[in-house]
């Protein structure tokens, strides 16, 4: 009995063409020939994101697969049918209960270890990016650079001197903290009200009485 094999192919955005598609499909049908597979359906989702499952040409393919219309799905690469690890194993769930196998060009036949290991993989690349991002954003604040773009009114240097003069009086701050009576007025910044108005009031004065 020959094998069937549906073909599946997706791009992201608009910026792509449809030939994007047939390119994908040309791909699988060859690969299906040297397989000696007969190609039956094929599914296709234009500019659609792979982070989600809910595609109309995936969600036409599930259901296809749990009638057994066909025994593998086809593709040229994993991210093709999805690029979210937990959709990944999902719907290999879905397909396996279908007795539907997944290949793909790039990877060959996905099996439940090739799951495992790349949601590990996965989670590793993460963590790593993750720490590689705290490095740099600590590099640019230590060399006296924004975490970001550049902020209103703020220069890097001024960041840098800032957290040197707030590093410099950690002890003093947490000591008067410790110490602070929660019903008095705030130490580290007295007569608030007062300095702002001082210095709306001293402008105003000026610009009212300019031979003053």
């Amino acid at each position: 009995m020959p094998i069937r094999v549906a073909l599946y192919a997706r791009y992201s955005t608009d910026l792509q063409r449809d030939s994007s598609i047939e390119d994908q499909f040309r791909l699988c049908r060859e690969y299906a020939d040297r397989q000696a597979w007969t190609v039956g359906e094929d599914y296709a989702d234009r500019a659609i994101s792979g982070a989600s499952l809910l595609r109309p040409g995936l969600q036409r393919l599930i259901s296809d697969a749990s009638r057994g219309r066909f025994d593998i799905v086809l593709a040229e690469a994993m991210d093709r049918l999805s690029r979210d690890q937990e959709d990944i194993a999902g719907l290999f769930k879905r397909l396996t209960f279908a007795g539907v196998r997944i290949v793909t060009i790039a990877e060959g036949e996905i099996s439940e270890m090739y799951i495992g290991l790349k949601g590990t993989m996965n989670a590793l690349f993460l963590k790593d990016l993750a720490q590689k991002t705290h490095r740099g954003l600590r590099g640019r604040i230590e060399a006296g650079k924004s975490r970001g773009g550049n902020s209103y009114g703020v220069t890097a240097r001024s960041i840098k001197e800032e957290m040197s003069a707030l590093e410099a009086r950690e002890d003093e701050l947490n000591a008067t903290l410790a110490t602070q009576d929660t019903a008095a007025q705030p130490l580290l910044m007295p007569n608030l009200a007062e300095v702002y108005r001082d210095k709306v009031t001293a402008p105003h004065e000026l610009l009212a009485n300019p031979s003053a």
